[in-house]
C-alpha cells in the first residue's frame, strides 16, 4: 500500500500539512497540488493560516507550496505559522487580525506556462513567470503581470476594480477584460512588431494598450 506523502489536517482556522521527510521536494510539490485540487470543492473559499510539519523546508519552498495551493483551490493562505502547542489559538488570532476585505494590490506568484484550456483564477494580483498561451485564461480581482508572452485571455479587476491593469513582456492577447470592459484582438492578423513590454489599462470606459514607460508608470492608480 502506497504511503501518503502529503497529509492534510484541518482545524477551524488553519491547515496543518504533514509532509513525508523522505520524499524529494519536487514530488511533494506535485502531490500537494493534486491533494488540494481533489479537495477544492470540500475546502471551499476561506482564509486560512498554514503550518508545515514533517519535512524541513526553506522559506522559498514554503512559498512554492502555497502557490500550488492557490493555483488548485479557492483557499487564501494568509500566513505561515510555526508549529507550537497552541497552534489552533495562534491560527484563530491571526485570522481575526486579517482585514475583512482582501487587498487586491497584494499579490502572489505563479511559475510556469498556462496552456490552452487551463484557467488560473486568483483573489489577489498575480505575477506569472511564464507565458499565457492561446486558449488559456487568467482571472484576477487585482492586477495581472506576465513576465512572458500573453496570447490568451486575461480578466483583471474581476471584482469591478477599474484601476486594475495588465502588463506583459509580449502583449498579443485574444481578449483583455478589465472590470466590465472588454477589448478583443482584431480579426485580421497584425503586422509583426518588435517585442516590447506593454500595459493595458482602463480609462473612460475604454481599454488602452501602450508601451510601459516611466510616464505610464507614474499614472498607475493603485
Amino acid at each position: 500500500m502506497k504511503k501518503d506523502t502529503v497529509v492534510m489536517k484541518g482545524t477551524k482556522s488553519g491547515i496543518i500539512l504533514v509532509l513525508d521527510e523522505n520524499t524529494d521536494f519536487e514530488t511533494l510539490k506535485n502531490d500537494v497540488a493534486a491533494k488540494f485540487k481533489a479537495s477544492a470543492a470540500f475546502l471551499g473559499e476561506a482564509q486560512k493560516a498554514i503550518t508545515f510539519q514533517g519535512k524541513a523546508l526553506t522559506e522559498d519552498e514554503k512559498l512554492e507550496l502555497i502557490d500550488q495551493i492557490h493555483a488548485n483551490c479557492q483557499l487564501s493562505i494568509v500566513c505561515i505559522m510555526e508549529d507550537d502547542r497552541q497552534l489552533e489559538q495562534s491560527f484563530a488570532q491571526t485570522i481575526r487580525k486579517q482585514p475583512a476585505q482582501p487587498d487586491y494590490n497584494t499579490g502572489q506568484f505563479f511559475k510556469g506556462n498556462l496552456r490552452s484550456g487551463q484557467v488560473l483564477d486568483v483573489e489577489t494580483s498575480i505575477i506569472i513567470l511564464g507565458d499565457v498561451k492561446a486558449g488559456a485564461k487568467v482571472v484576477s480581482k487585482g492586477n495581472v503581470i506576465i513576465l512572458g508572452s500573453l496570447k490568451g485571455n486575461v480578466f483583471a479587476g474581476a471584482s469591478g476594480n477599474v484601476n486594475a491593469f495588465v502588463v506583459a513582456l509580449d502583449m498579443d492577447p485574444m481578449q483583455i477584460r478589465i472590470a466590465d470592459t472588454i477589448a478583443r484582438s482584431p480579426d485580421k492578423p497584425r503586422k509583426k512588431e518588435p517585442k516590447e513590454t506593454k500595459i493595458a489599462f482602463w480609462e473612460n470606459g475604454n481599454i488602452y494598450i501602450e508601451p510601459l514607460d516611466k510616464d505610464v508608470l507614474g499614472d498607475i492608480r493603485l
